[in-house]
């Protein structure tokens, strides 16, 4: 936060992804995550960007499973 703008930043929806795609790894460094806190995630953003994240795991999920029955 600047002294010209009262207002917090916040993150833009890539890093938001970025963290979101991290955190489904559970590969988090805590220096990482304290930005995370800090920075002011969007919460339009981190929901989108989960239910994009939980969609691809499945869509793997479902292709190896696939891929092992045939």
């Amino acid at each position: 936060m600047t002294k010209a703008d009262d207002k917090p930043s916040t993150r833009s929806f890539g890093r938001t992804m970025k963290a979101i795609a991290w955190s489904f790894t559970g590969l988090r460094r805590k220096r990482d995550f304290d930005d995370d806190v800090e920075g002011g995630m969007n919460p339009f953003h981190v929901l989108i960007a989960a239910l994009i994240g939980a969609a691809i795991f499945i869509g793997v999920l479902l292709a190896f499973a696939k891929y092992a029955v045939a």
